[in-house]
């Protein structure tokens, strides 16, 4: 999110708004929390002490935080970034990193699915937010500083290692300001001259951490995001380019779903008990339909077949511009509960 606390009381209270503002603190004594892009201008950053940033900018305005107002909107948001992906790790009440490789709305571009999330939170909350997409956390979190506010950055896969060389160690996630002194001490300025050291020597610098320094100077980092929560479901959906009309098209679409859905149950390695779907018309009325089985099961055949006599029960010949199907009531069994169903209509 773009300034957060800040965001949350300029759009709250009209009179903060386009207004150098500072939430926590007062003109005597305290530390920054957070500053509006407007404060930021005069170099006021958060942690900062608030004697200093008044004395950055005399008009600056004090505003006390309000935390259970911010976690209530990072609910919010969180929710949003829950419709389509489960594979969510927040960092903070503003921050999160999101694997969407595999997503629940069947969104084959990372950009398109940024500025999905960016457009639903903005109409949802009023705020903006700013997008990192590459390849991994490391990267995703540099691309994320690039073009704040209310924009987005893709470093992509195939020009990493060379968008690495050429950056500056300062903007290095997880290289702070002693680091980045001791670095610049050694000659080292850019992530090409972080390049040129051999592993042992980096680790000798740095001890265990200079392992991770030579991995991300060559772009690599294999940390995987790691949700904090269950998941309480698993879907799939596509958008059609032209709208279904015919029943064999309809369940031709139903079996291609079964795909990626297969790939997020494996990966997940969960068995489950109800079933739904989702259809959308051309003329954008949804509805949902589910039903429960007697028993948990991991037969995505049975997923594929439920979800075709739960549509044949929807009284309704309009075009489909939307499928979605997917499992909730999950389980990950042992191997002595898994079971092999029929449909239980």
């Amino acid at each position: 999110m773009d300034a957060f606390y800040a965001s949350v009381e300029q759009r709250d209270f009209p009179e903060y708004r386009n207004k150098p503002l500072v939430v926590g603190g007062n003109a005597e004594r305290g530390v920054v929390a957070a500053a509006s892009y407007e404060a930021r201008k005069f170099g006021i950053r958060s942690a900062m002490p608030s004697v200093q940033a008044k004395k950055l900018c005399p008009d600056v305005v004090f505003a006390k935080p309000r935390f259970d107002v911010y976690k209530s909107v990072s609910r919010q948001i969180r929710e949003i970034l829950y419709e389509y992906t489960d594979l969510v790790e927040p960092l903070s009440l503003d921050e999160a990193y999101l694997d969407v490789t595999e997503n629940k709305k069947g969104i084959e571009l990372a950009n398109e699915i940024a500025n999905e999330i960016r457009a639903r939170i903005f109409e949802t909350t009023g705020l903006t937010a700013s997008a990192g997409i590459s390849m991994n956390k490391f990267l995703a979190k540099i691309a994320s500083d690039v073009n704040k506010p209310n924009g987005f950055f893709l470093i992509h896969p195939t020009k990493a290692e060379a968008y690495v060389e050429q950056l500056p160690i300062r903007k290095f996630f997880g290289i702070g300001k002693a680091t980045t002194t001791k670095m610049h001490k050694l000659g080292i300025y850019k992530g090409a001259d972080l390049k040129k050291l051999e592993l042992k020597h980096l680790v000798h610098l740095f001890g265990k951490v200079g392992s991770y320094y030579y991995n991300i100077a060559r772009a690599v980092d294999n940390r995987e995001v790691k949700p904090n929560r269950p998941a309480k479901s698993i879907s799939v959906e596509r958008t059609y380019e032209v709208d279904l009309v015919d029943k064999n098209e309809i369940s031709a679409a139903f079996d291609k779903l079964q795909t990626p859905l297969k790939k997020r149950l494996g990966s997940a390695n969960l068995a489950f008990k109800t079933i739904s779907i989702k259809v959308r018309f051309n003329d954008f009325e949804t509805l949902t339909r589910s039903h429960t089985l007697l028993d948990y099961t991991t037969n995505l055949q049975t997923v594929v077949e439920t979800s075709k006599r739960l549509l044949n029960d929807v009284e309704n010949n309009k075009p489909i511009r939307l499928l979605g199907m997917g499992v909730s009531n999950l389980l990950r069994p042992t191997n002595e509960q898994l079971v092999q169903l029929t449909i239980g209509f």
